[in-house]
């Protein structure tokens, strides 16, 4: 039976509400509800409620020097017994179901060797996806897969950090093509800020998958960035709650994880002022709305003890009109301006996991005599900046030296 992609759902069950077999049997009745309505499932479970921290408690208290490998190995038998139980239970309600844990030969996920916080290999796991979990689902067969865990170089067991299960799921759905991925979790909506840190927040209902890379990068805990790193484009994530009926909750567009350089058509001047007065915050708003006046737009500025750097898009009479404030408003001494610059972007949710990136954007252009103006960056990407005349050959360079990432 050949199983269209647009017909599997990959459910998370989170630890949050997996505390007892009362609470199994709940998930299993979900499953059992998206199973009628005509989907095929692949299930990624967490341990179950405070088992991970009771583990890491005992495996410090027993031993404080233990080595990230043996914590790893001890943290791995609460998803484990998690994936086991459930396993069980489904296959008591006469829902075929099978185990995929470490020691399975239907393994799917693999990593590097930091034990404690692994990357994943991606290629690799999408292989074997293909070759193990696929065929499963396409029998009819639920396969019952451990979160948060993997299998380093080295064989060992290495585990995947905070969020960790969801990025299980999240490499699930994506290699499978699945239509959507649904974390299950006991808050079933992602809010406009931390409900416990400020007044009145709001339920959302979508967020594009930069958005939620963003938030999740700078402390959001609805999701771990690392997750974020692998939807593709045409999965979708969704935060919702367990339910026999359709799920609701914030759904997260799909993306793209693999690297794209990119230029902008933008003319971008890099304006530099010097003096003491550069560094006093009240007068940056003036500063903005000069430029604002001459129909420039800020991209970005950065700061030092003696300078301010600012990056402006468009803009006439740009340099001659923040001449005239500085002189005015005693703001700095000078100010200098590059012109005619373009911007090149380098983007993917890879750039986190890949070392020395900036030196691999950097390298090959300096390599060719090509001045670099300004290095910008912010959570998923690398803007450079480089004279307009050597865009194309920039943009050439970057394309060929980033192509094995």
């Amino acid at each position: 039976m050949m199983i269209n992609m647009a017909d599997i759902l990959v459910l998370k069950i989170g630890g949050s509400i997996l505390s007892d077999r009362e609470s199994m049997n709940k998930a299993t009745n979900t499953i059992k509800s998206v199973l009628s309505r005509g989907f095929s499932v692949a299930v990624v479970v967490s341990a179950m409620k405070g088992v991970t921290d009771q583990l890491l408690s005992e495996a410090r208290k027993k031993d404080s020097n233990a080595s990230p490998e043996t914590i790893a190995e001890i943290l791995s038998t609460g998803e484990m017994t998690s994936a086991r139980i459930l396993t069980e239970v489904l296959n008591a309600e006469n829902i075929s179901a099978t185990l995929v844990d470490p020691n399975s030969t239907h393994w799917p996920i693999f990593t590097d060797n930091d034990y404690l916080d692994a990357n994943p290999i991606y290629k690799d796991i999408k292989n074997k996806v293909e070759e193990e979990i696929r065929p499963l689902i396409e029998k009819g067969i639920v396969p019952v897969i451990c979160g948060f865990l993997g299998i380093g170089p080295s064989g060992k067991i290495t585990t995947m950090g905070r969020g960790g299960s969801d990025t299980t799921a999240v490499l699930m759905g994506s290699s499978l093509g699945a239509k959507e991925i649904v974390l299950i979790k006991d808050v079933d909506t992602i809010f406009s800020s931390d409900p416990d840190q400020v007044d009145n927040p709001i339920a959302l209902d979508n967020l594009d998958s930069d958005e939620a890379y963003a938030l999740a990068s700078g402390g959001a805990k609805f999701l771990h960035a690392k997750a974020l790193r692998y939807i593709n484009k045409d999965t979708k994530i969704r935060i919702s709650s367990l339910s026999e009926d359709e799920f609701r909750g914030t759904v997260i567009d799909g993306g793209n994880f693999n690297l794209e350089v990119e230029k902008s058509d933008e003319d971008v001047s890099m304006i530099t002022i010097v003096g003491e007065r550069s560094r006093e915050k009240e007068q940056l708003q003036l500063l903005v709305n000069t430029i604002e006046k001459a129909s420039g737009r800020v991209i970005s500025f950065t700061l030092d003890p003696r300078a301010f750097v600012v990056y402006v898009s468009g803009g006439v009479g740009l340099l001659n009109q923040v001449h005239d404030f500085v002189v005015k408003n005693k703001f700095g001494k000078a100010v200098s301006s590059f012109e005619d610059l373009s911007i090149i972007s380098v983007k993917g949710r890879a750039l986190e996991t890949s070392p020395g990136m900036i030196q691999r954007v950097t390298q090959p252009l300096a390599k060719h005599r090509i001045n670099v103006y300004g290095v910008l960056t912010i959570t998923s990407s690398i803007r450079i900046l480089v004279s307009r005349d050597q865009e194309q050959m920039a943009l050439s360079m970057l394309r060929e030296s980033l192509v094995e990432i």
